[in-house]
């Protein structure tokens, strides 16, 4: 979805006593903003209103009408202010199109040069009445970094972005379904779920009992076109010079299984039940399957946890790359903003800094080596990163989270599976809030610094009881 082009509706405010050629020169401006971008928008043309812009309740309906013929289109709306606007008109054009979409709130600043009536905006003042109005109506919104930004700046440009970022957080949520792969392993009560919380957010799931998974694996032949495509794509992959070839062929039927069953029921992300069944039954690991999944931007997660996934998935809507899940797992000597992230490990190759295929050192002791081939081992490259985590929260009935932004170190580490020391700012205010909040130990992350767009999403757009460890701010 971030690979797809987005698509804004425009609003162009005017109010007929400021300055209306600043509604015409405004329009065409935020529309070449929009094309230099990349985006494409969804307007009125001056044929349909004056100078294309919605100033009277006739111009509200026409510009609302646009954009329900186009609303499969939309991924947005940007409200821009070149002058005052008509705040009412705003207002009911947003109500009558109904579209389930961020509204991005743009106001451009006046020239102290060019104050007199001919040419003054006062859109620094119409901004607060557009906003009350939205209010009024109902209507979540979003603000633009400063209260008045040019189209043209570099203020708007990361704006813009951030947005955007909003916008396919909010869309990658719409009508989402879920694969569940086998059911929650024994020993994880920590990633239970609602799946009644999630239906109504409109996230469905998918479930897959793990027995019809590995029976269509036994009754597919060596020879399926599928499998073979599969077992060459995982050799592309990923080095698997040390795996024995009957299990790269188990993991390639499982990876064939999995993608026939997620066309079937139109699943995009995944959960997969691992410790110890496939191990014990199928005689691999689905770390490499999974992994390849999540660096198609098609996010998998391990021991059923589908929270964990739905985390995953904001921080790849957001910023277009793959998504990992990981264990907070260890301290890091005693640095006390410093901790071990690690997983066994499904790790997406995005991560790495070099990666191999082997087996599962910890699962190996129970069911035999010769039965966990298929992990990703590797250390995580050093760079910014953004993490999530999502619970459904029976006891209030609602979605909440936490998201913030750290980054992965160089930092000397001598363990197995795929792991990197992660250094948070006020780490222990964050580990203190994941401990009395009941917070799972799985979190999200992504190689990216996304966390702002996915708070804005979740917590204005989606509703979410969220929380941002967000420290550039103060708020932690």
């Amino acid at each position: 979805m971030a690979n797809r082009k987005m698509t804004l509706g425009l609003i162009v405010g005017n109010r007929g006593f400021f300055p209306d050629h600043l509604a015409k020169s405004g329009r065409e401006e935020m529309l070449g903003v929009l094309q230099a971008r990349g985006i494409d928008a969804v307007a009125l043309t001056p044929e349909q209103s004056k100078y294309g812009a919605v100033e009277t309740r006739e111009e509200s309906r026409r510009c609302a009408d646009l954009f329900k013929r186009n609303s499969e289109r939309i991924d947005g709306v940007i409200v821009t202010l070149p002058n005052f606007g008509e705040e009412r008109a705003i207002a009911d054009t947003l109500r009558l199109a109904d579209l389930p979409v961020p509204v991005l709130i743009q106001a451009t600043p006046d020239d102290p040069r060019k104050m007199t009536i001919a040419s003054r905006r006062d859109s620094f003042c119409g901004k607060m009445s557009a906003c009350n109005n939205l209010r009024q109506y109902g209507i979540p919104y979003s603000l633009t970094t400063l209260h008045t930004e040019s189209p043209d700046s570099p203020e708007f440009a990361r704006d813009l972005d951030w947005f955007t970022a909003v916008c396919r957080v909010v869309k990658g949520f719409r009508n989402l379904r879920v694969g569940a792969i086998g059911a929650r392993p024994a020993a994880f009560n920590t990633v239970r779920y609602s799946e009644k919380i999630l239906e109504s957010q409109g996230i469905s799931i998918e479930t897959l009992d793990l027995s019809e998974v590995l029976g269509r694996i036994e009754r597919m032949k060596d020879t399926d076109d599928q499998a073979q495509l599969k077992l060459a794509e995982i050799k592309k992959y990923v080095d698997t010079g040390s795996t024995p070839a009957a299990a790269l062929l188990k993991m390639a039927k499982l990876a064939a299984v999995v993608d026939q069953w997620k066309a079937a029921t139109e699943v995009s992300i995944s959960a997969v039940q691992c410790w110890t069944s496939i191990e014990e039954n199928l005689g691999v690991v689905p770390c490499t399957v999974m992994s390849m999944m999540s660096e198609q931007l098609l996010s998998s997660a391990c021991e059923v946890d589908i929270c964990g996934v739905l985390g995953m998935h904001a921080l790849q809507l957001a910023s277009g790359t793959p998504s990992a899940l990981l264990d907070w797992n260890n301290n890091y000597g005693s640095d006390p903003n410093k901790a071990v992230c690690f997983h066994c490990s499904n790790l997406p190759k995005h991560f790495f800094r070099s990666v191999k295929m082997d087996f599962q050192e910890i699962i190996a002791g129970t069911v035999g080596k010769q039965n966990t081939f298929g992990t990703c081992v590797g250390l995580i490259k050093p760079e910014r990163m953004s993490f999530a985590r999502f619970s459904t929260d029976d006891l209030s009935g609602k979605m909440r989270g936490y998201v913030g932004e750290g980054r992965f170190t160089d930092d000397t580490l001598n363990t197995f599976g795929g792991a990197g020391v992660v250094e948070i700012p006020n780490m222990q205010r964050l580990l203190h809030f994941i401990c009395e909040r009941a917070f799972e130990h799985h979190v999200a992350a992504n190689l990216s610094t996304v966390s702002a767009a996915v708070y804005e999403a979740t917590t204005r757009y989606l509703g979410w009881d969220m929380y941002w460890h967000n420290c550039e701010n103060g708020a932690c």
